[in-house]
């Protein structure tokens, strides 16, 4: 049961966030949205994620729910009141909360094993969880099954809080992201070093994996689109690495307004370990499988974190391909000459500037007016992420924004 005190702070907070949501600027914002994904834009877009720098922001945040769960709800709906009074990027606020889909069954049935560095935010090693080839058969094909029961009780239990408050949905996962990262699972479980010894010593074993876990993707969501699990990802539903799923093109016409089909919704890949392989490499043990996955869906994006301006030859292959990820360590110019106005040109700009000891307002103007520059004629959008500190200065974050969309204005066709 929840307690009447609980239930009165999250109505409270939840109440404030629809009032935001029925400003006229967020229609205008998702109407943004729409026209830059269907590679219609008027400027370029703005995004953050405060991602690590939330335990900063939130460091002296009190809570006044009793209840866990309750508590969970309100950490969600301050910091979206949060990114609303002090951030403002192009982010559409929707009068919305989640209620996930529960599954069990899901996964390969292997768990990475860790051993962390000690330090706060520190990196980790991966202790190998296949060894010997033979382990191959310790990756299972995932029974994924859906558990409607479970879902709908959480479902009522969010309806008692929101209704006629906030619209409560159910959605496959956490915003309905569909995603296939093949080669940096296999990675966290074989040892970094030892899987790219791999790809030399034994090439046809490392396609033998590959494909064992394109099967088994294919095969769990498969299973979700058979128990219509389905759900769409195409409003404000985080996409790929960064982005909002805003588009007039999916779905398609021929969709029915009930059943969810996978040709339906955005997807994505990454292999972020890849980022010094070679375009050969990486599209020989990595992207004809991701290739695969994405064109089951209606559009793509693709990238993370690794460089791609050496290998878009190979991923503008992925026919569906709508947005692609430009790392702080990928050449902008050869990206640009590369995407055009073709495809979005989803860029990542270093968060180390956010992280300095000295906060530097002038360099971030400079580092974004030049890639303004060199992208004119492109489809971009500016997305500040991996955000792991903000030097306990979160007012960083909120300058950086507006100087990134002052900057995109002065660029506006």
């Amino acid at each position: 049961m929840i307690s009447v005190q609980d239930k009165s702070i999250v109505q409270g907070l939840a109440r404030q966030v629809a009032e935001i949501a029925a400003l006229p600027v967020q229609q205008e914002k998702v109407e943004m949205w729409r026209r830059h994904n269907d590679l219609r834009p008027s400027r370029p877009m703005v995004l953050i994620f405060p991602e690590g720098s939330w335990s900063e922001i939130a460091a002296g945040w009190t809570y006044a729910c009793q209840d866990e769960w309750c508590r969970g709800l309100e950490w969600q709906l301050r910091s979206r009141l949060y990114c609303w009074e002090h951030l403002r990027d192009d982010s559409p606020h929707e009068a919305t909360i989640f209620c996930p889909i529960v599954t069990h069954g899901g996964g390969y049935g292997l768990d990475a094993v860790r051993r962390p560095a000690g330090l706060e935010k520190g990196a980790c090693h991966f202790e190998p969880v296949i060894v010997e080839e033979s382990d191959i058969e310790k990756i299972r094909t995932p029974e994924l099954r859906v558990d409607w029961p479970e879902t709908e009780r959480n479902y009522q239990r969010l309806l008692e809080l929101f209704d006629g408050i906030l619209r409560v949905e159910k959605t496959c996962g956490w915003g309905g992201s569909m995603g296939f990262s093949p080669m940096d699972g296999f990675a966290t479980w074989r040892g970094l070093d030892q899987m790219f010894l791999d790809l030399v010593d034994r090439p046809a074993w490392v396609h033998r994996v590959m494909q064992r876990m394109l099967d088994g993707r294919l095969a769990e969501i498969a299973a979700l689109e058979k128990a219509g699990a389905l759900t769409l990802n195409n409003r404000n539903h985080y996409n790929g690495s960064g982005g909002v799923g805003y588009t007039s093109q999916l779905p398609p016409p021929d969709f029915d307004g009930r059943t969810v089909r996978t040709r339906d919704l955005w997807a994505m890949a990454t292999t972020q370990i890849f980022s010094e392989v070679s375009p050969e490499m990486h599209w020989e043990f990595a992207l004809q499988y991701e290739k695969t996955f994405l064109e089951r869906f209606g559009l793509a994006n693709y990238g993370c974190c690794e460089p791609l301006h050496r290998k878009l030859d190979y991923v503008k292959r992925i026919r569906n391909l709508r947005r692609v990820s430009i790392s702080p360590w990928a050449d902008v110019a050869q990206s640009a000459e590369q995407l055009g106005d073709r495809y979005v040109f989803s860029w990542k700009p270093n968060p180390a500037l956010l992280a300095a000891p000295a906060w530097n307002p002038r360099e971030v103007r400079r580092v974004l007016t030049d890639f303004c520059e060199r992208t004119r004629g492109c489809v971009t959008d500016i997305i500040m992420k991996d955000t792991h500190t903000c030097n306990g200065q979160p007012e960083r974050l909120s300058e950086w924004v507006q100087i990134a969309l002052d900057v995109a204005q002065q660029f506006a066709r």
